[in-house]
């Protein structure tokens, strides 16, 4: 697995993939919190708190995400690699985990950097020091589990086709619908509210108010492992 995973970093940064997706993220964040004027913009808000930045990210994630892993398998399918892939001493299970592991790893090199603003909003609170520690720590833990969730549905979506355009599409559906979905079936009926917990939004929401409830992390562990648990069983069917 870990000779899969170092394949996967390798190659996202032999190339500008690697460069590009944590450039991309950055600049689109930076301009939307700190430059262009409107509800994410921090320093028109008035409160010294990164809530902002959490309610632009995961909207950000549902498109950089499957650009990632859209990839993963697709290419390998494409250029004939994957059949040498699965004869070489290591398990299907190894080489499912590794490629989502690379991702993930690659999206946290990204979300490293936003730690800056940390800095930032201390200085800027009143007097300064003074921000939410709890819920922004909170909000960086869900941001986490929220990549494990989108990027198991990535790799899923990944193995439908050889096509990246098309692996991408349907993981952006796929991890629109379940992060807004449920809520927006939810709010059609109120019968149809007791499905609105089955969306990520309403677990990664719970988190990012600083309480760490053990039901929205096993939730998130429970996609991905969901997931995973699809794209290994399909490949085995390839």
């Amino acid at each position: 697995m870990l000779a899969i995973l170092k394949r996967e970093i390798n190659s996202f940064f032999s190339t500008a993939v690697g460069y590009l997706v944590i450039a991309i993220f950055l600049i689109i964040n930076g301009v939307f919190l700190w430059v262009f004027k409107g509800n994410y913009n921090i320093l028109d808000n008035g409160f010294a708190d990164l809530n902002s930045f959490f309610e632009l990210a995961p909207s950000v994630f549902l498109f950089l995400i499957p650009a990632i892993t859209m990839r993963a398998f697709s290419d390998e399918m494409k250029m004939g690699t994957f059949e040498l892939l699965v004869t070489k001493p290591i398990s299907l299970k190894n080489i499912v985990l590794g490629k989502y592991l690379g991702s993930v790893l690659l999206i946290c090199i990204a979300l490293v950097p936003t730690l800056l603003y940390l800095l930032t909003i201390s200085k800027l609170g009143n007097p300064p020091g003074n921000w939410d520690f709890g819920s922004t720590i909170g909000s960086y833990i869900g941001l986490l589990f929220l990549v494990f969730a989108y990027t198991s549905i990535g790799i899923f979506a990944s193995t439908f086709s050889k096509n990246q355009i098309v692996a991408f599409i349907i993981a952006v559906f796929l991890s629109f619908f379940m992060y807004y979905g449920f809520e927006g079936i939810a709010t059609l009926s109120t019968s149809l509210s007791i499905l609105e917990p089955l969306g990520m939004k309403a677990h990664f929401n719970s988190i990012a108010r600083g309480v760490l409830d053990t039901r929205d992390l096993i939730y998130f562990v429970s996609i991905s492992a969901f997931f995973i648990t699809l794209t290994i069983f399909k490949l085995g069917k390839e």
